[in-house]
């Protein structure tokens, strides 16, 4: 059963009896109903795929950064976590690596071209390359962060969905590289392109990959590429298009899509589409950034400009509600929070590391030290591996009362604006020109 399954299927079974009473729950019943459970387990998806993805898209399988594998050893020294392999110099790219357990694929931006290339993980030799025309300028006020290609890929039922910068989603072949479809959105719906280009980056669940491009969010089917439906329009250019990525979180036992536009936070049915409730998320420029943080039932945000803020969702009957639950001044900006025992940890616009309490919101603590412009996080029991912009990683032990860096190394060489990703032992990480495969060598 592949991760992805997992999930779906836990947060679909806790939605489906979450409102039972429990005096029906017997002895006998419960067993029944567990038999019947896991007959209709196995009977549906079989085996335990061995190729699993650990990290099949933005944020991991999981979709909220976090890492669920073996303890990671207290220090990232080159006898604990040794380079398997790099990739020659390639075209720039803030896309994340993702695999499938056997490939590892990145992008690249080449003049007038956009790429998504295929490794093999274990040796990294090149298995295929898909080209396309992809070409952009972003204005003139992002220039200095490039107009290369963002958003990151997703590879599901052996299909790799990757968005180009000209608001173009391709569904490519993850063993061949040949492309079975692909959706033009701006020439399909007569929409702007967006001036940042695509930069929210694909959701996957078992038959469907949800963007947030054509000025819409929308669910498409992985096989044909026929688009469900669409929601959230706005207008697209420079004040519409989506910056920060959907997400999957079960919230008040319903399972559904937490969306976030440029100006507002969404729940989403991700059945119909419909628009469950939305909250207004104050950011300059409308600079809505991070991935949200699901956290029992609300949701943890921060923005350039608006601060941070905990909104609690409530559902009575078929109404939703939301409200603020906390609020306070400080201000996140691309760096989206992996959460551990309740606690919020995230690197701020101040490019200081910070700790907050996501049921108080007490600021636990802000650090003295200050980093790059930028990380990407991924929590694995009491351990955080923050990659910085300069190319340092550190490994962060989940402190709620200090900064606790446990181990730091200089990792690649140059910058890297993309998210790190874990695939088993494996630690995937793109810098600007280059993709690098590391081993862990002693997790306990």
């Amino acid at each position: 059963m592949s991760k992805i399954k997992q999930k779906l299927n836990s947060l679909i079974l806790k939605e489906k009896y979450a409102n039972y009473p429990k005096n029906k729950f017997k002895f006998k019943n419960s067993l029944r109903t567990l038999t019947i459970g896991l007959t209709f387990a196995f009977i549906n998806f079989g085996s335990i795929d061995p190729l699993a993805s650990d990290w099949n898209q933005w944020r991991g399988n999981l979709t909220d950064g976090s890492f669920k594998g073996s303890p990671w050893p207290n220090s990232i020294n080159e006898s604990n976590l040794d380079k398997s392999w790099s990739t020659d110099k390639l075209g720039a790219s803030y896309s994340g690596p993702i695999s499938d357990g056997q490939y590892v694929f990145t992008t690249e931006s080449t003049k007038g071209k956009e790429s998504v290339l295929a490794y093999n993980l274990k040796d990294g030799e090149l298995k295929w390359k898909q080209t396309w025309a992809g070409e952009m300028k972003v204005p003139f006020f992002a220039a200095r962060n490039g107009s290369w290609i963002r958003s990151t890929p997703a590879v599901a039922n052996g299909k790799v969905f990757v968005g180009g910068m000209r608001d173009h989603l391709l569904c490519i072949d993850a063993k061949t590289g040949k492309i079975i479809w692909e959706i033009n959105f701006p020439k399909k719906y007569d929409t702007p392109p967006p001036d940042f280009g695509f930069a929210s980056s694909p959701l996957v669940d078992e038959k469907y990959v949800y963007v947030q491009a054509g000025a819409s969010f929308s669910k498409i089917e992985q096989e044909t590429g026929t688009v469900v439906w669409r929601a959230l329009n706005d207008n697209g250019g420079m004040y519409g298009s989506a910056f920060s990525s959907p997400t999957l979180a079960k919230i008040n036992n319903n399972v559904l899509i937490l969306v976030q536009t440029r100006s507002h936070l969404n729940g989403v049915n991700r059945l119909d589409g419909k628009v469950l409730w939305d909250r207004p998320i104050k950011a300059f420029r409308g600079m809505n950034i991070l991935t949200p943080l699901a956290f029992e039932d609300g949701i943890f945000t921060s923005t350039y400009g608006g601060g941070s803020s905990f909104i609690s969702v409530t559902k009575s009957k078929d109404e939703w509600a939301t409200d603020i639950k906390w609020k306070n001044n400080s201000q996140g900006y691309m760096c989206s929070p992996v959460q551990y025992n309740g606690k919020a940890y995230l690197h701020l616009r101040s490019n200081r590391f910070a700790c907050y309490d996501l049921k108080t919101g007490k600021e636990q603590w802000v650090s003295s030290k200050s980093f790059g412009k930028y990380m990407s996080l991924v929590v694995n029991g009491d351990k955080i591996l923050a990659l910085d912009q300069k190319g340092i990683l550190y490994l962060i032990k989940a402190d709620p009362e200090k900064l606790n860096i446990l181990s730091e190394r200089e990792i690649v060489d140059g910058e890297s604006w993309a998210h790190l990703g874990i695939q088993g032992k494996k630690m995937m990480i793109r810098s600007l020109n280059r993709l690098y495969v590391f081993d862990w060598k002693n997790q306990q």
